[in-house]
């Protein structure tokens, strides 16, 4: 059975990744791709639909881990009754082929270790033919093979279904395993050196991590955010994900089971505007030239999610074979937002490209000719209804939080046609963002109350409202901002959290209830700062960071009765929403 989603620490080399739980067992692993399918898929269901656990013969959970430093390297201790052991785990920055390369180091005394390699591919639904040639156990099914090398003096057996491997680590001693993937027609596995690798991965993330421009009081929690950020990348195109897995749930047994490993523009550009305020620019530029492709064509047919490479069909399907996430299911492949209407995601765009040109990137005229013609559509279409920012798998409605980025769109389009000097209907994007000002103080707010609401002529609150000030859209010292900060607080709270919305039950198309969702606890500390209270928006800040894991990694969600993390993990979207907390309270004195 899986663990707890808090208990997974993340491994990758930019273009996938894999989880890894405190007992050495890693649960979850597509390759060679985020979206490929998995080879081991234990995480949705149980050993048996795959996994690769290394850790002393008599199991358990680690002592204690850590990463190494600022890198994706990850350390896990053991001390067993006659020693204590190392297990480190890695995804070199791949040269050729995806790797995961995991290395026994005797601490002390000697300890007898256990590696069980159950590769299932197929999210878990095909076992391989398993053959041994020249030190390495060959697993091949379809498409699909893995190579696993071992020292020599380690002995692999077949065991149910497994390979395994039991073997005495003492002091002193390292025993490097390496899992390489590859397509099935290839005859051989290049050779590696796994102490050479482990260089190289160590020196490639310090390097990276090094250019962080964060000084401030949280500096370890930024960084480590960043890091995840930056591990959610697709080096090859620019494209970010929103999260390495799929159907971890909103609530455990529950319906609302997501597939995170498409790039959403809005999470991506998110993503990146948290790496442009650390220092990274690197990023910017390749993600402009993911969104240029993936977005090229008749702006009218622009999706709010793509694949890493920019694809446009992800049809959503369910793994009936796979029993879900401590029974949570349906396990989803694919996303059917593909076909949603997401108005805000063009202000999200058109405010991140703005960011970026701030920060000092160029403005290639591909770019301006990109922003045009989303602002040319968006010009046409905002008064539409739509899905909105949380996907309500509902009627379409006029949600406010969508107005306000389109506002948003407008406001950051004249700042751009300002800065830039390139020609541009300014006059047009102005009354469009003064008829967007107007509809929603006219339709979004509930004056009897004194607050903004989800939705046009609803009564429902929206944590996404707190974008009316963090936005800009109205200045933090307005009555109307201050009751509906108040009342986002007070009226969303969960357990001194802050849930999405008050949607009554099925509202949003779905059954069941959900956590508190830990980005809206962050804009709630962000509104709260912006309006005076820095006091109470630290508290609250310190709160959320207290429920990451002991490596600093957060999932979409937390239940307070259970206290336990919810759903995919870790998740981009929290942790964007760290970072720009921590850049904004310390920006706000004490």
């Amino acid at each position: 059975m899986a663990g707890h989603i808090e208990d997974y620490a993340l491994v990758g080399d930019l273009e996938t990744a894999a989880l890894v739980g405190r007992d050495g067992s890693v649960d979850w692993l597509c390759l060679p791709r985020f979206d490929s399918p998995s080879c081991f898929a234990a995480l949705l269901g149980d050993d048996s639909h795959g996994g690769w656990r290394i850790g002393p013969a008599g199991g358990g959970a680690c002592t204690t881990r850590r990463y190494r430093g600022d890198t994706l390297v990850l350390e896990s201790d053991w001390q067993t009754p006659s020693g204590a052991v190392r297990v480190t785990d890695f995804m070199p920055r791949r040269r050729q082929l995806p790797q995961l390369l995991r290395i026994i180091e005797g601490l002390s005394g000697e300890s007898v270790m256990r590696s069980t390699l159950r590769l299932r591919f197929n999210h878990g639904r095909v076992a391989p033919w398993v053959r041994r040639t020249d030190h390495h156990r060959v697993a091949v099914a379809g498409p699909d093979s893995a190579w696993l090398r071992v020292p020599p003096g380690v002995h692999t057996f077949g065991e149910s279904g497994a390979t395994t491997s039991e073997f005495t680590v003492r002091a002193g001693e390292r025993v490097p395993f390496v899992l390489t993937w590859q397509p099935s027609h290839l005859s051989t596995a290049p050779r590696t050196d796994p102490e050479q690798l482990l260089r190289s991965t160590i020196d490639d993330w310090e390097h990276w991590a090094a250019a962080c421009h964060y000084r401030g009081a949280w500096r370890a929690q930024v960084l480590r955010s960043l890091i995840t950020l930056k591990a959610l990348t697709y080096r090859p195109t620019g494209g970010i994900v929103a999260a390495p897995t799929t159907s971890l749930p909103e609530l455990i047994g529950g319906e609302r089971n997501w597939d995170y490993r498409y790039c959403w523009l809005r999470d991506s550009s998110m993503t990146l505007s948290a790496l442009l305020r650390g220092g990274f620019r690197e990023e910017a530029a390749a993600w402009h030239s993911w969104l240029l492709r993936a977005i090229a064509g008749d702006p009218g047919d622009v999706q709010a999610v793509y694949g890493v490479a920019g694809e446009r069909g992800l049809p959503e399907t369910h793994a009936p074979w796979l029993p879900g996430y401590q029974g949570s299911t349906p396990v989803r492949l694919g996303n059917a937002a593909v076909r949603q209407l997401q108005l805000d995601v063009y202000g999200e765009v058109v405010d991140t490209i703005q960011l970026a040109t701030a920060a000092g990137l160029p403005m290639e005229r591909k770019v301006w000719r990109m922003l045009l013609a989303l602002m040319d559509f968006l010009e046409t279409h905002w008064r539409q209804p739509d899905e909105g920012l949380w996907e309500i798998r509902g009627e379409r409605r006029h949600f406010v939080h969508s107005k306000v980025m389109a506002w948003v769109a407008a406001d950051r389009a004249v700042r751009l046609a300002a800065a830039t000097g390139l020609p541009a209907p300014v006059d047009r994007w102005r009354a469009m963002r003064a008829a967007v000002h107007a509809d929603v103080l006219a339709h979004g707010y509930d004056s009897e109350r004194g607050v903004f609401v989800q939705y046009y002529g609803g009564r429902e609150l929206d944590a996404a409202t707190l974008f009316v000030v963090k936005s800009g859209f109205l200045p933090p010292d307005d009555p109307r901002v201050v009751r509906t900060v108040d009342a986002v607080r007070d009226g969303l709270d969960h357990g001194g959290f802050v849930r999405r919305y008050s949607t009554r039950p099925g509202g949003d198309g779905l059954r069941g209830a959900e956590g508190a969702f830990l980005a809206c606890s962050f804009w709630l500390a962000d509104a709260l700062a912006l309006t005076g209270r820095t006091a109470q928006a630290r508290e609250l800040f310190g709160r959320v960071l207290a429920l990451g894991n002991d490596l600093g990694l957060l999932a979409e969600e937390y239940d307070p009765q259970a206290q336990r993390q919810l759903g995919n993990m870790p998740q981009a979207f929290t942790h964007v929403a760290l970072v720009n907390t921590a850049f904004a309270l310390d920006g706000t004195g004490t």
